[in-house]
């Protein structure tokens, strides 16, 4: 087995090897899935930061030790798993591959990686950059649609299956994984919610929510999918959402000036705007958007709806598209309860000058992560773990490292009789 430093080592070069290329290589993401050029270098550097993290993590993950006495001990050795098949989606094909990548490989791992048949180009890229630096046979790919990744999932040879991406992909995945014995680390789809607190800035909060909707087109895993404001900030918040809106420059991604790009293509465009409509018929009042725009591309303009409630798919269901659809409430604590109610249990974002409130919040609300007045952020190297619907397993963090790993219990008696 090649030593953990000898792991790093590989990592860092296949880091530097990515960064070589990297404009190349988010150029190929936005022509594949339209994200801003901006974004997607974004994600690309993400990518080559988590590299670089596991590069340095890998070497000092290890387990514990017990004296049972003078002559016994105890003590556990994490063991690589074997191979790990990595299925990754379009949205973001660079970060999230490279993370479960880097963690696979830096625990002594082989992969076989299966990125989305919308990205394939950038996971072919990235799958040559990274295996250029690691000992024949670490690092495989397959490109196909759902019925590779389904083959992938099946085989009796995969030991653990990482997969993220849709609910119903997952919940296969996991079925096919009871069979084989594989272990699942799953990030499916999410519902999450923002709540607006009173006593907040209308407009950051508006501008918090416009960001958490429709940044990459609503595109992204944790992405905020519905909101809850309460009524005393309601009108100017809606005010100020729909301004931010309507304001949001939307055009091609290589277009470096363009906010808001198009959705993955026009398939996917139908099915928002699907949501979008059934919401307005059922209630919602649309105060900008909501309409597919004229010529060609899978654009689709950023949406607000006021008036939503519960009952409504649009606030149960992931829409996964620049929508948000907002319900005003009475009070925080009917918020909270709104939010929670919920199969999905990815991330949730609370806005608030309260700090009881926030306490409140991230004591109650079921979800694997839980953000106080910021959408998006965390510290490098921070974990996330789904919940419920969404999943299950870390998928990013030092904590990535041990579900790559098994635990081997050694018990020693060095004395024998």
């Amino acid at each position: 087995a090649t030593p953990a430093g000898d792991r790093g080592a590989a990592l860092r070069a296949a880091a530097r090897a990515v960064e070589e290329r990297m404009d190349e290589l988010a150029a190929l993401v936005t022509a594949e899935m339209g994200k801003p050029s901006g974004d997607a270098l974004g994600g690309v550097e993400a990518g080559i930061g988590t590299l670089r993290q596991y590069a340095e993590l890998g070497a000092l993950h290890g387990c514990r030790s017990l004296q049972g006495g003078w002559d016994a001990c105890d003590f556990m050795v994490r063991e690589p798993r074997g191979v790990v098949a990595v299925i990754t989606p379009w949205n973001d094909p660079v970060a999230i591959a490279c993370g479960l990548i880097g963690a696979a490989v830096a625990t002594g791992n082989t992969v076989v990686h299966k990125p989305s048949e919308r990205t394939p180009h950038t996971g072919a890229m990235l799958a040559e950059l990274l295996a250029g630096c690691l000992p024949d046979g670490v690092l495989n790919m397959v490109i196909g649609d759902g019925e590779v990744g389904e083959a992938l999932a099946r085989h009796s040879g995969a030991d653990v299956i990482a997969h993220v991406g849709s609910t119903s992909a997952g919940r296969r995945i996991a079925e096919l994984a009871l069979r084989t014995g594989a272990k699942t680390l799953l990030e499916n789809g999410g519902s999450d919610p923002l709540i607006v607190d009173a006593g907040v800035d209308p407009s950051w909060a508006a501008e918090q929510a416009a960001i958490g909707c429709f940044a990459n087109a609503g595109q992204i895993c944790t992405s905020v999918e519905r909101v809850y404001v309460h009524q005393d900030v309601s009108e100017e918040f809606l005010d100020a959402l729909a301004d931010r809106a309507r304001d949001l420059r939307m055009g091609p991604g290589a277009d470096v000036s363009t906010e808001l790009g198009p959705l993955v293509d026009e398939r996917h465009r139908t099915h928002v705007h699907q949501q979008v409509e059934k919401a307005i018929g059922d209630g919602a009042r649309p105060l900008t958007g909501a309409e597919i725009p004229a010529g060609p591309g899978a654009f689709y303009p950023a949406t607000v709806l006021a008036d939503c409630t519960d009952h409504m798919p649009i606030m149960a269901e992931e829409v996964f598209g620049p929508v948000a659809p907002v319900r005003t409430v009475p009070s925080f604590d009917q918020a909270l309860d709104a939010a929670r109610r919920s199969r999905y249990g990815l991330a949730a974002t609370v806005l608030t000058r309260d700090m009881a409130h926030a306490q409140a919040a991230w004591r109650t609300l079921n979800t694997g992560t839980v953000k106080i007045n910021a959408v998006f952020g965390g510290a490098p190297g921070g974990a996330a773990t789904p919940r419920r619907a969404s999943g299950h397993g870390f998928g990013y963090g030092p904590e990535l490292l041990d579900e790559m790993t098994s635990v081997k219990v050694v018990h020693l008696q060095t004395a024998i009789s």
